[in-house]
């Protein structure tokens, strides 16, 4: 039985764990390159395990795209995971850096006002700048940023996603066998 698949192009968002070593986002990003994906979103950090970095994608794509990336991130060697997060059962979150004008006291007390309505804090103070930082989906971000440009946003710094699975299950679930890996390591 053929499987159908969802042909609508959306966000998604991919979770790879890699081994720790020189050149590994080099072949992850040449991929989606060669491919002709556009990576909309990328995160990378190190994980609980030593030797063990995260990386995050956000790719914009359908179903069926999106398996085919996944299968290909697999066949990496120092990749030894790739897990797709549907974006009802993970969290997914970025943080921003803000720098806005703040050329007067009225302005600078608005400011403080709608980074406390969004959880944001205020992180640098000068004589006409505020800086707010704030953590939360790129929603929220988006519609801080709507909010602060009308007072003159000067400089904005995003992570990108960053995103773990609610509940129980793990991005380990999805590790590939030790033999799986062995076997490609001896073949080449």
């Amino acid at each position: 039985m053929k499987r159908e698949f969802d042909n609508e192009k959306k966000l998604y968002t991919l979770s790879l764990l890699v081994k720790d070593i020189p050149g590994v986002m080099s072949q992850v990003s040449r991929l989606f390159s060669r491919k002709g994906y556009n990576i909309e979103s990328i995160a990378t950090g190190a994980s609980n395990e030593p030797g063990v970095t995260r990386i995050t994608i956000v790719i914009k794509g359908d179903e069926l795209m999106i398996g085919q990336i996944a299968a290909q991130c697999r066949k990496l060697l120092p990749v030894l995971a790739v897990k797709v997060l549907d974006a009802d059962s993970s969290l997914q979150r970025e943080v921003a850096l803000i720098k806005v004008k703040a050329d007067d006291m009225v302005s600078r007390g608005e400011i403080i006002q709608i980074a406390e309505l969004f959880r944001a804090n205020i992180i640098d103070v000068s004589r006409d700048v505020l800086t707010v930082a704030t953590f939360g989906t790129g929603e929220k971000v988006g519609a801080l940023l709507n909010l602060l440009q009308e007072f003159g946003i000067l400089e904005v710094v995003r992570t990108g996603t960053i995103a773990i699975e609610r509940g129980r299950s793990t991005i380990y679930d999805q590790t590939k066998l030790k033999e799986e890996y062995n076997y490609g390591k001896n073949v080449l």
